[in-house]
């Protein structure tokens, strides 16, 4: 008896099926500057064009995944915002070094073929790329037998910026007498879903569709909430280049928290003392915390609790990025301040 492909865990009818519905969610975040290549192996981007042109330009590049948030969207059958985490969780770390991102790749792996499934996950990517204004110009779909469990699957994503060499903003600036400004999550974002799941799901035995009194949702509806992109606020921040000029860091707070992200910019001959009255934690920071008895200073390492991002400015141009900020609809504070030290950021109150 003849052994197919289909045999064996992979259709290829259903791929093929898959493959058709992905191109529009890729076309709808292009620009002048991808080029057309059909039936491509690769993606192609004009790094110059009429109206982009550079001195000296660096090209950035950042990967990720969306981690185990993915087992909350198994559970709930959620999967329209898993996509949005994944462009963000790239595209913000090449902004914190000042910048633009240009275009993204995904990689999605299946142990079969799911063709509804795959068009709502990428679609969720296009999503986040035209949130982040870079062109989506290729991916991979991969179909694995035997390698996911059923219904599971796995997301990774690539993103690729660039910035004018001078402008690089790597924290090497980072003086004494700066200021941190504090601009608000969405939420978990995409961090500490491990101890997460621990807590809602196994140690509290509670469901997706449980209402929460306190957050006014669902537990799903609150743990699958999608990672912010930083892209579009600061954007039109650096159109001032002189607020450009003031930042001379940013940190994107993912796992290990507020202080250790700041912590990895700071030149070796200073510090910076965190403050963290100065801002509200977010219901669903208290809310976990409370649930699993998780001791305070265990929930500032592992989550953001409410601080997406970081901008170290001079301090003299504080109140002008504030304003901007602010214009921009954002919630900010100051949140700290750089001293004289030995290379290291800590907590107080």
């Amino acid at each position: 008896m003849a052994v197919s492909y289909k045999d064996a865990g992979v259709d290829l009818d259903q791929y093929a099926d898959a493959m058709q519905r992905l191109p529009q969610f890729a076309q709808r975040t292009h620009n002048s500057r991808v080029l057309p290549l059909a039936g491509g192996f690769a993606g192609l981007f004009r790094l110059f064009d009429g109206k982009h042109q550079y001195k000296d330009p660096v090209l950035v590049s950042g990967t990720d995944g969306v981690g185990t948030k993915l087992k909350v969207a198994f559970r709930t059958n959620r999967y329209d915002t898993v996509g949005v985490d994944l462009v963000a969780m790239c595209v913000n770390d090449c902004l914190c070094l000042g910048a633009e991102p240009l275009f993204f790749l995904d990689y999605l792996a299946l142990g079969k073929d799911n063709p509804d499934l795959i068009a709502e996950l990428v679609k969720g990517v296009s999503d986040g790329c035209v949130d982040a204004g870079a062109a989506l110009i290729g991916g991979e779909t991969a179909i694995m037998p035997d390698v996911y469990a059923d219904g599971e699957f796995d997301m990774a994503g690539f993103c690729v910026g660039v910035v004018e060499r001078e402008q690089l903003i790597d924290g090497s600036k980072i003086q004494a007498g700066d200021v941190l400004i504090g601009i608000d999550s969405s939420g978990l974002h995409s961090n500490g879903y491990s101890l997460v799941r621990k807590v809602v799901f196994e140690l509290a035995g509670l469901e997706s569709d449980t209402h929460v009194a306190e957050l006014n949702t669902t537990v799903g509806e609150a743990l699958i909430r999608p990672t912010r992109i930083y892209a579009s606020l600061l954007a039109q921040l650096f159109e001032d280049a002189a607020l450009r000029a003031s930042v001379s860091a940013i940190a994107h707070i993912t796992g290990g928290g507020l202080a250790e992200n700041v912590e990895r910019l700071l030149p070796k001959n200073v510090s910076v003392v965190v403050d963290r009255s100065t801002w509200q934690t977010p219901a669903v920071f208290d809310w976990i915390q409370k649930l699993g008895d998780v001791e305070r200073e265990e929930m500032f390492r592992v989550f953001n609790m409410g601080i997406g991002l970081v901008l170290i400015v001079r301090p003299d141009q504080m109140e002008a990025v504030g304003n901007q900020l602010t214009k921009q609809g954002d919630a900010w504070r100051v949140i700290g301040r750089v001293a004289e030290g030995d290379g290291t950021a800590r907590y107080e109150n």
